[in-house]
């Protein structure tokens, strides 16, 4: 996995069933983590979060479907 030196982490407050949420912006990506999980949940939810990125996920458009974006990093461990 790559490194991520412009990946801004915070955490917060996610509905329920979000562990975790990726913005791009100008200078890198914000990861928003779920700030009511454990520490090993967290740790997987950002590892999640840096596979989206690896994986560039969020370049491409439309033609992405979150569906096919979860199942492949799914089943990338």
């Amino acid at each position: 996995m790559a490194s991520f030196e412009n990946a801004y982490v915070y955490f917060t407050s996610l509905p329920d069933g979000i562990n975790e949420m990726v913005v791009p912006c100008t200078d890198g990506y914000t990861i928003y983590i779920d700030e009511s999980l454990n520490d090993d949940d967290r740790m997987r939810a950002y590892k999640h979060a840096l596979k989206h990125i690896d994986n560039r996920d969020f370049e491409g458009g439309d033609e992405k479907s979150v569906q096919k974006i979860e199942s492949r990093a799914h089943k990338k461990n």
